[in-house]
């Protein structure tokens, strides 16, 4: 090939190119003339011994779920997505980080109740990649990936916590009923927050 034949096809190329970004539109958005598409909101539920057709918009007839319904309608509904595992801590693994529960320590564990296993801080997240995008990233619930002060869900990509570390806690003391501790698993972030006794 020689050197005219050469700059002959790179100018085709660049005249392609900036032909492709004219007809798309590009510099009209890029000058500001048109705002670009709004970033979707993300509200993920998980819910633990949720059956496939516990709630009315996936086949439940005997009660009505609107509000969960209506995300539904409105949003996406995942209609072949399984929980990797049987139990909590492993599902909550592999959905944090999208990665095979087991190849971390505490995916072996059930149930997490200490210092020493748990999510790895230094492991990237939905949550740690949606907060490099520009999202706000939000964790209320039950976290059960490991306790303070190794791991949280402040160390793991989530800005705001509101919930408990441990695997369960009963909805009037918020304390951990297995057995129970007499201290509340109540937190905002990484201090605790009792709530007075309903």
């Amino acid at each position: 090939m020689d050197e005219k034949e050469s700059i002959s096809r790179r100018w085709f190329l660049q005249g392609a190119g900036a032909g492709v970004l004219i007809a798309s539109g590009l510099p009209s958005r890029i000058a500001g003339a048109a705002a670009p598409s709004p970033k979707p909101n993300i509200v993920f539920i998980l819910a633990d011994d949720l059956g496939y057709a516990d709630i009315s918009c996936f086949g439940r007839r005997d009660y009505q779920t609107p509000n969960i319904d209506s995300l539904a309608l409105d949003g996406l509904k995942l209609t072949d997505a399984y929980a990797n595992s049987s139990v909590c801590s492993p599902t909550r693994f592999a959905l944090l980080s999208g990665r095979y529960q087991y190849r971390f320590p505490g995916g072996l564990s059930e149930p997490i109740q200490d210092d020493k296993h748990g999510f790895p801080p230094d492991q990237p997240t939905i949550a740690s990649l949606l907060r490099a995008r520009g999202y706000a990233t939000v964790l209320v619930g039950k976290w059960h990936l490991g306790l303070l002060p190794t791991f949280g869900p402040l160390k793991s990509g989530y800005e705001r916590f509101y919930g408990l570390y441990t695997s369960h806690a009963d909805y009037y003391n918020h304390e951990d009923t297995a057995p129970p501790t007499g201290t509340p698993d109540l937190y905002e972030g990484e201090v605790p927050c009792p709530r007075p006794a309903i």
